[in-house]
């Protein structure tokens, strides 16, 4: 395996005037070293680019995901999967290090949260633990072990049990984080309906077809109603990267200092920029060894401070099992 071009260990405070230094060590070494990336560049250059930004820098589709194994290396034994119906064909993710995953998805979590031992952490989600090779699953579960509390845990459709806990959470003022799939948390407080003061809510989306599509507006409204809460939160992740985007309850999502979101015009792939309406192209310089530059096939737009909301999804893409509701 071929020596990283940088220190992990310096991403997670990485300082934003480093952040394209950073990605052109990680674009060329990657270009050089993954034979996907490489053959993809070819196609849109005649030769490797020098990028002067990171605009520059291109961006290969997520859909060779379901069509190549993108990956340095000899393929690893670890496998994600993105979610969907039997007649879907699934994303592959082969993660070479799973520890530079935990990494990620742990400073990440101290980013927005805080240390996960303050909490109670609860994961509602079933259709995820139905299947295997979930990266939400495996994210969700390291937090559980971090917090060390003794109810943390996934709950799945043992709603008097959750019911319960969050009940004697409230009685005790303990903070909890309670993560779930658009429909099990809705399911959960049309049965239990709450009315929670120490409790994180945040919904990860994916209908799957179980219920109507609702708006990100008209589900955080049921679901704050429900849980007696003023902001449903939000995370913005995809079996296809290793790291994730948060929004606190106003639609808006931050990125952690190591990822950053550009949108390009829906006619021009190449014509790529850090603010407005566009398709979203993510770069997440922890995914080291697969690709850290990845065009989405989700519609949004970025503000002038880098935060960026989804509005929906390209025409004709195929649906993503944990894609998040739109408008």
């Amino acid at each position: 395996m071929p020596t990283l071009p940088i220190d992990i260990n310096e991403l997670w405070d990485l300082p934003k005037d480093q952040f394209l230094s950073t990605s052109k060590k990680v674009f060329d070494w990657q270009v050089q070293n993954n034979t996907v990336y490489h053959e993809w560049v070819k196609l849109l250059h005649t030769q490797q680019p020098n990028p002067t930004s990171v605009q520059a820098i291109p961006f290969l589709p997520i859909s060779f995901f379901k069509t190549h194994d993108v990956c340095i290396g000899e393929k690893p034994t670890t496998l994600f999967e993105s979610s969907g119906t039997t007649q879907d064909v699934v994303s592959k993710h082969w993660v070479t290090d799973t520890l530079i995953y935990e990494q990620s998805f742990l400073n990440c979590f101290n980013l927005f949260y805080g240390d996960p031992s303050q909490y109670c952490i609860i994961g509602l989600l079933p259709s995820y633990l139905e299947r295997k090779h979930s990266s939400l699953v495996f994210m969700v579960d390291q937090l559980i072990q971090k917090s060390h509390h003794p109810h943390s845990g996934f709950y799945l459709d043992d709603f008097a049990t959750l019911d319960q806990v969050l009940k004697s959470m409230e009685q005790q003022k303990q903070k909890v984080w309670l993560i779930g799939v658009s429909f099990a948390l809705i399911d959960f407080v049309a049965a239990y309906p709450q009315n929670l003061n120490h409790t994180v809510v945040v919904e990860t989306g994916g209908m799957k077809g179980r219920k109507a599509e609702l708006t990100k507006m008209e589900l955080h409204e049921l679901l704050g109603k429900g849980f007696g809460v003023n902001k449903i939160h939000s995370e913005y992740g995809m079996t296809e990267l290793l790291s994730q985007a948060y929004s606190h309850g106003n639609g808006l999502f931050s990125c952690p200092p190591w990822m950053k979101v550009l949108v390009s015009d829906e006619d021009d792939p190449t014509d790529l920029k850090p603010e407005g309406r566009g398709i979203l192209h993510i770069i997440d310089l922890a995914n080291l060894y697969s690709c850290s530059f990845i065009a989405t096939q989700d519609l949004g737009e970025i503000d002038a401070e880098g935060r960026f909301q989804v509005l929906g999804r390209v025409d004709a893409s195929d649906r993503r099992g944990c894609s998040l509701l739109v408008v």
